[in-house]
């Protein structure tokens, strides 16, 4: 048996459980940063809905899908691993499980005691079932081109700023 063999599954497990976000690749699209929770063997996402984590194209109930799981502390790549991806039903015991597990991780929520009924409606949960893990670093960078967003920054920083910025740290260093 090689290391990665008998190191990938415990290895997956505690790096997913203990990493904020992985970043998941679903089948013909880019790769993205999304929260989740580890729960009974798997990851689990939730998104796709107003206001939540817009999910990678390409993740549909039976299809594949690239884990990268990064440091917490670091923040480089720690593993990688496949999923198989599926999509418990809404209200099913395995949906009310992981929505359980979910609800605690989900900051700033402006509809808390009412979170899951909208996640039921308008949202898709998925597990994704770990595979094969890799340790190996790939031979490229992985670097890509970043998502449109419409966030954008309103005005360029004002020429004074800079001189102000040092003004401050020469009168804490003469303190």
């Amino acid at each position: 048996m090689t290391h990665d063999a008998l190191l990938g599954p415990a290895l997956v497990e505690e790096a997913t459980k203990k990493s904020g976000l992985i970043w998941v690749r679903g089948e013909g699209g880019p790769a993205r940063a999304l929260w989740h929770v580890w729960h009974d063997g798997a990851a689990y996402v939730i998104g796709d809905g107003p206001g939540e984590q817009p999910l990678p194209p390409g993740l549909a109930d039976g299809s594949a899908a690239e884990v990268t799981v990064r440091s917490k502390d670091k923040g480089g790549r720690v593993v990688a691993w496949t999923a198989a991806v599926s999509e418990p039903a809404p209200g099913s015991e395995e949906w009310r499980a992981a929505v359980d597990e979910l609800k605690g991780k989900r900051l700033n929520a402006p509809d808390a005691e009412t979170m899951t009924d909208r996640w039921a409606r308008e949202c898709r949960l998925l597990r994704l079932t770990p595979g094969e893990a890799t340790t190996a670093l790939p031979d490229g960078s992985l670097s890509a081109v970043p998502l449109p967003t419409p966030a954008t920054t309103r005005h360029p920083i004002p020429a004074a700023l800079p001189r102000l910025l040092l003004k401050r740290r020469k009168a804490k260093k003469g303190a």
